[in-house]
């Protein structure tokens, strides 16, 4: 285990978001990415809450923005090195964003995500 201080775990969320392609990050629509420092649930190292991009429709306005989640404590509980802990981000953050992009989570194992 790792502790990564809170400000440097963000630094590399924010790190992860912008290594996605540019096009993914222009497509990306009414979704919040936020860092859980708390403990998350057991096990879980990212969160999305929302309509995926697929599953909206015409009646899809008003609504609060859609959320990721990144849980720090998760994530540095598994790692050993600072290294480790910016790709478990990075890795988590991608598959997060798969599901904003309707992407299941059995299709993203098959991706490896």
């Amino acid at each position: 285990m790792i502790d990564v201080e809170p400000e440097l775990f963000e630094e590399m969320v924010g790190t992860a978001l912008d290594g996605l392609p540019e096009e993914l990050g222009r497509m990306m629509s009414n979704v919040a990415v936020t860092v859980q420092h708390s403990p998350g649930p057991p096990g879980l190292l990212g969160l999305y809450q929302g309509v995926p991009l697929t599953s909206r429709t015409t009646n899809y306005s008003g609504v609060l923005p859609d959320r990721i989640t990144i849980y720090r404590q998760e994530i540095c509980a598994i790692c050993q090195t600072e290294q480790q802990v910016a790709g478990e981000i990075r890795r988590t953050v991608i598959h997060e964003v798969g599901h904003h992009f309707g992407i299941d989570d059995q299709r993203l194992r098959e991706l490896g995500w």
